[in-house]
């Protein structure tokens, strides 16, 4: 059956690592806010609990957004010109070619019924305002949910300010301790940390004071808790007493709030031992999370022997310094963003930073050299992961080579290196970014260098459809190339300048420049080289109508991909041979299509896989099969969004999509290709790809037993509607009814059908229109 019989939660919103505590109040007035204002800003200082109270509202609201509650962290990115792409991949969208970041998400979520979480946005407030305006100027069914120590102030803001947790009154009672939050949270870390703690007659009150004595602040309460593995409560608080005289001596009151945190942050600090101290410094270094090999590469010397350093590591979790995590078969860390610009705050006065930043640099230039180095191999899909987790270190590493004088040459050989990851996930705009930054820096630079830089610049911009600037690259990249008289350097050009004249439609000089650089490459036995030129004259054959070239180089460059094990390639080699075919060997075709569907899925292609899908929707109506066409049409459709594109944009490639569309309209009628096109429309991509291989899933769409019998005809009516696309307020507009009724009639039809989502209701509906 169609995947939409499967129940599913759309989002990338995390699992809560811990038990989330108190704020009642504050989580009622949030999603009463956010019911009536379309932007919703969660404000406090830092350690007060804004990111985990606005998961949780996030998580309680998951029902009013159909497409999804959507996550983007802010807090390890510190270059506000990446803040839309930072949106887009978050929702898994990848860039297109004649389409800006920003246009790239207005077109997506102008359709759609969503809301985002902006999540740490003070360091980027005046980027983060500005692409939240006018997001929600063009999206109508769009919501924000930000967290920020400032509001964003721009029109239609709540503003919510987050206060710290309840904290009992002097001398409590033991009834007045059970309702205060603050109490709760001490209590409840502290019986993970430990556990058999309790509250007692005896620690009753130490618990109180040193809740009463962090303010209530969420941060330093679990900061202190954790400390009871070594310490009573009693020694806890009159460490803590000792700090908060310092504070108050020579002053009037009470210490604010924030002095009350960076009381418990440096409490926490000099509690930890002289090494521990040393790597906390160090490790704030990273932008991201990182891992051990990272940890040693970067931060050992000195107090920090390379021996002891996962033993210190450990302990710095212990201590609820850094936080574990697993990802995948892999361990990494890393460290609240209050904690890390603490620890950056004793690396400027250990007159550490630059030596730091410089040491992180290098370590992260060897990595993706190593991974440039084997991109061509079995290792590929590990190595897009790896390099996809530590983007916000790499960030830091080109910005550290941009603005520090001398280091020109550093930043183009990392983004040489990225190129080829930054193409496979459709990152576009920040390949450009950073290569037409280093390519703008002062300083000698290798030629060689800054021709491959060029090359790689001009296959980007020519990709987004700006000819003028590849063939100015292009231009300079010959000249340099021709004065250095190296013809494996010229190859690498005539390369380049191959795409960059198929893209602007001279295939015949595509073919006469990507010829010239085979024949270079082919001598030189380098495999990615010989196979994108390959893939090039394929498709440039392909659209000179000289079929049976296309498909010999296409089999060539398959032929380099499975002997060398790699992924990405193979995918669109795979995929570009079933195009080749479709019509006149469909079934061939369709096998080959589904091997292009699990390739791609294993290297996280999305454009390749948004290619596969909509070719097999070809070849489904051309074998007959009307409504699993429409279902994969309309799945493509959503495909083709996330990577940026409204489709298959070369002439021949269109026409053949809307004679395939045409035709399977006619086969269905109107109505029911509507229903079944909306319905593989709302499919995620994981759900596409299974319904496009089979895996698991049947043909068909059982109606459950009774189903139509026991729906009332007002509810058989919102099916309906449902399947249109529409959603609770446009049912109600429709039906002239209260959205909380055409809610609660969706919510019945749910019930008695036994589903789980509004996909599901669609697909039934396409199955007994056309059953």
């Amino acid at each position: 059956m169609p995947p939409a019989t499967r129940a599913k939660v759309i989002g990338n919103l995390p699992i809560e690592p811990t038990s989330f505590v108190g704020r009642r109040p504050e989580l009622a007035e949030a999603k009463r806010l956010l019911s009536v204002a379309r932007l919703v800003t969660l404000t406090g200082i830092g350690g007060v609990g804004k990111t985990r109270l606005a998961l949780r509202v996030a998580e309680d609201s998951r029902r009013a957004f159909e497409d999804g509650v959507w996550l983007v962290e802010f807090g390890e990115l510190q270059d506000e010109a990446l803040v839309p792409d930072t949106v887009a991949t978050a929702l898994g969208l990848r860039e297109h070619p004649a389409h800006p970041p920003l246009v790239l998400l207005t077109e997506y979520l102008s359709t759609r019924t969503l809301l985002l979480v902006l999540d740490n946005c003070e360091h980027l407030i005046d980027a983060v305002a500005k692409l939240t305006d006018s997001l929600l100027r063009s999206c109508p069914d769009l919501r924000i949910l930000a967290t920020s120590r400032e509001p964003l102030v721009i029109g239609g803001e709540a503003v919510l300010r987050v206060p710290a947790l309840t904290v009992p009154d002097a001398s409590p009672t033991p009834q007045a301790l059970a309702g205060s939050e603050a109490v709760t949270l001490f209590v409840e870390r502290a019986t993970a940390a430990l556990p058999g703690f309790a509250l007692t007659e005896e620690n009753l009150e130490p618990v109180a004071q040193i809740c009463r004595q962090l303010d209530g602040l969420p941060l330093p309460i679990e900061l202190a808790a954790v400390r009871l593995r070594a310490m009573t409560a009693e020694q806890i608080l009159d460490r803590l007493t000792d700090r908060y005289r310092l504070l108050t001596t020579g002053n009037r009151g009470a210490p604010t709030r924030l002095q009350s945190l960076q009381m418990s942050i440096d409490w926490s600090h000099e509690l930890c031992t002289e090494t521990e101290q040393v790597l906390w410094r160090r490790l704030s270094v990273f932008a991201g999370s990182f891992g051990l090999d990272a940890a040693e590469g970067v931060c050992a010397g000195g107090m920090v022997d390379p021996r002891d350093l996962l033993d210190v590591l450990a302990s710095l979790v212990d201590k609820s310094i850094l936080i574990r995590e697993e990802a995948g078969a892999a361990v990494r860390y890393r460290m609240l963003e209050t904690l890390r610009e603490y620890g950056r705050e004793k690396l400027h006065e250990a007159h550490e930073f630059d030596d730091l930043l410089r040491r992180n640099r290098d370590w992260y230039e060897g990595l993706v050299l190593g991974a440039r180095s084997e991109w061509i191999g079995p290792r590929q899909p590990d190595l897009m992961v790896r390099i996809a987790r530590e983007q916000p270190n790499l960030r830091e590493a080109m910005q550290f080579s941009a603005t520090e004088p001398g280091e020109a040459d550093h930043a183009l050989r990392i983004a040489i290196a990225l190129f080829p990851f930054w193409l496979s996930r459709g990152l576009l705009s920040e390949g450009r970014y950073w290569l037409d930054r280093a390519l703008g820096l002062p300083g000698e630079v290798p030629t060689a260098h800054r021709i491959k830089a060029l090359c790689a610049d001009c296959l980007l911009t020519s990709n987004q459809g700006d000819i003028a600037a590849g063939t100015a690259q292009a231009e300079e990249a010959l000249q340099l190339a021709d004065d250095l008289g190296d013809p494996g350097t010229r190859a690498l050009v005539m390369h380049a300048a191959g795409y960059l004249a198929a893209f602007s439609g001279d295939l015949p000089r595509a073919v006469a420049c990507l010829e010239e650089a085979l024949e270079v490459f082919r001598t030189q036995g380098n495999p990615i080289r010989q196979i994108s030129t390959l893939l090039g004259l394929a498709v440039a054959y392909g659209l000179l109508d000289d079929a049976a070239r296309a498909i010999e180089y296409q089999e060539q460059a398959l032929a380099i991909s499975e002997a060398t094990g790699e992924f990405v390639y193979r995918a669109y080699a795979v995929c570009a041979l079933g195009l080749a075919l479709w019509k006149t060997d469909p079934q061939r075709a369709d096998g080959l299509l589904e091997k292009g569907l699990r390739l791609s899925r294993e290297a996280d292609d999305m454009l390749a896989t948004a290619m596969c899908v909509e070719a097999k929707a070809w070849t489904a109506i051309v074998t007959d099969r009307a409504r699993r066409a429409a279902l994969l049409f309309g799945a493509a459709r959503t495909m083709w969004q996330r990577v940026g594109s409204p489709g298959a944009v070369v002439p021949k490639l269109e026409s053949y999509h809307e004679e395939c569309e045409l035709r399977t309209r006619r086969a269905l009628g109107e109505q029911a290709f509507e229903s079944a096109f909306r319905s593989g429309e709302r499919w995620t991509a994981q759900e596409t790809i299974a319904f496009a291989l089979g895996e698991d899933l049947g043909e068909e769409n059982p109606e459950p037993a009774g189903a139509a019998t026991a729906l009332t005809p007002r509810e058989l009516q919102v099916a309906e509607l449902v399947a249109q696309g529409l959603t609770n307020k446009a049912i109600a507009a429709k039906l002239v009814i209260a959205q909380r009724t055409a809610q609660g009639h969706v919510e019945h039809v749910l019930a008695k059908l036994g589903f789980n989502s509004r996909t599901q209701i669609a697909a039934w509906v396409v199955e007994r229109q056309s059953g």
